[in-house]
């Protein structure tokens, strides 16, 4: 197979059985453009490196720094196949690039629960808004509790916030965190959305309050990301 840029990938696809979510951390806006540059030819200058893996996707974070990296996979077989026999020969190249990539091992997540966009809506993923949570202790009954209380705070607003597109929910499969991979038209959007009343995305409600201040709820953070580069296997031999 061979390796295709596409636009960007689909969150919600039924095949994808898990997602990898991973940041690199390159210090400097051009160490983070190289970095970018030399992903995208490590890749494109080979087959695709494996039929488990459905789609790779980077994005570069609004501080200037970091690289989000987020894949797809058909199981985490596949995932550990790759790691053994197809990653370690493209970080090389990478590396040799860009010395002293400062790499985060990933998160594997599964789909839990998404807020699509609306039929014909082709608007383009100007920005990616990437809100982590996490809590004390594995509790995977916890997680889905979470969004679902955030889907009831949404389904009680009068209009959702101009520039949203969709909303996908992973939560980890060591039943510790809730990753939000939301689509906004652009970062001016989110932060018109932040800044509304409230505390952050949502009008003032004992539902919101609920999201906010969840038991159990240790820690998280909310990243704007721009889309740098998406893949996936291509039709050819």
């Amino acid at each position: 197979m061979t390796t295709h840029v596409t636009d960007r990938p689909d969150p919600a696809r039924t095949d994808a059985r898990i997602v990898k979510a991973g940041t690199w951390d390159l210090g400097t806006p051009q160490r983070q453009r190289e970095a970018v540059d030399a992903i995208r030819k490590a890749w494109e200058g080979r087959a695709w490196p494996h039929p488990g893996l459905l789609s790779y996707s980077v994005y570069a974070g609004e501080d200037g720094a970091t690289l989000l990296h987020y894949s797809q996979w058909s199981g985490e077989e596949a995932y550990q196949d790759f790691v053994r026999h197809g990653r370690d020969v493209r970080n090389a190249e990478i590396d040799a690039a860009v010395p002293g990539v400062e790499r985060l091992a990933p998160h594997t997540y599964e789909l839990y629960r998404s807020g699509l966009r609306a039929e014909g809506d082709t608007r383009e993923t100007g920005c990616l808004v990437v809100v982590d949570v996490e809590f004390d202790g594995p509790d995977p009954a916890r997680q889905r509790d979470w969004v679902d209380s955030v889907f009831r705070a949404l389904g009680e607003e009068a209009e959702l916030p101009p520039g949203g597109i969709a909303a996908h929910f992973h939560v980890s499969t060591d039943g510790t965190r809730v990753l939000n991979y939301a689509e906004w038209e652009s970062a001016e959007h989110h932060v018109a959305a932040l800044a509304a009343p409230g505390e952050g995305i949502g009008s003032p409600s004992p539902l919101w309050e609920r999201v906010q201040n969840y038991p159990g709820m240790t820690g998280g953070g909310v990243r704007r990301y721009t889309p740098a580069l998406s893949m996936e296997p291509g039709a050819g031999g």
